[in-house]
Order: C-alpha cells, then structure tokens, then sequence
C-alpha cells in the first residue's frame, strides 16, 4: 500500500498544475500513445498562434466561451462544443469574454509546438 501511494504522489509530481502566462494547465494523462490536460485561460488572454508537425488535439470546452482561431478566422465554441485539430492546422484559443476551462485530449507528441505569434515573447 506504500508503494502504491508513493507511486500516485510520484505521478502527482510529474504530471501535475503547470502555470502559464495565459493561466494554468493541468496534465491528467500521459502515455506513449495519448496526453490529457486540463486548461484554464484567464479572461483577455489568449495562447500563442501556433500548429504542430505531429500531435493531434480534441478539445472540449467545459466552461465558458472559446474564441477559436483558425487559420485566421474566429470561431466561437461554447460549453459543451468540441473540436479536432488535427497535424498542420494554424490555431490559436483565446478567452475573450470571460475565463475558460477546457480539457484537451491529444496525441503524446506534447513538445510539438510550432509558434507563429505569442502575446508573451516566447519562441
């Protein structure tokens, strides 16, 4: 039974509540074939335009109103809509009127960030 609860605080530590610039993701699940987070955008933030070579997200929006972008067009997601985004597609999420929980769903590849633009200066 130690051993079982030193394994789960383990696993705790490595996947855990990570802080971000535009709020704070949770990653719930990582294995070699998929990745679970959780994310919290605060009101006005939005994440970096970006795509990936490899990893494929679904996401699913828990709470709140989603500005989705999409290869330059908007698209408004609300609680309850999900969406696909598969290899190669420009886009970018955006809190515009008012804080959003999403959970993400993905393909393991969680290094696979291609960053066009950022709000907060990173590459």
């Amino acid at each position: 039974m130690k051993d079982l609860r030193k394994r789960r605080q383990q696993r705790r530590l490595e996947l855990g509540k990570h802080n971000s610039p535009w709020g704070w993701q949770i990653l719930w699940a990582k294995t070699p074939h998929y990745a679970g987070k959780i994310l919290h955008i605060t009101r006005g933030r939005k994440l970096s335009l970006q795509y990936h070579m490899k990893k494929w997200e679904t996401i699913l929006v828990l709470q709140g109103k989603l500005t989705l972008w999409l290869k330059g067009y908007k698209q408004s997601l609300r609680e309850g809509d999900s969406y696909d985004i598969p290899p190669g597609t420009i886009h970018r999420f955006e809190a515009k009127h008012g804080d959003v929980d999403l959970v993400e769903v993905s393909t393991n590849h969680l290094d696979d960030v291609i960053r066009l633009q950022d709000d907060f200066g990173r590459v």
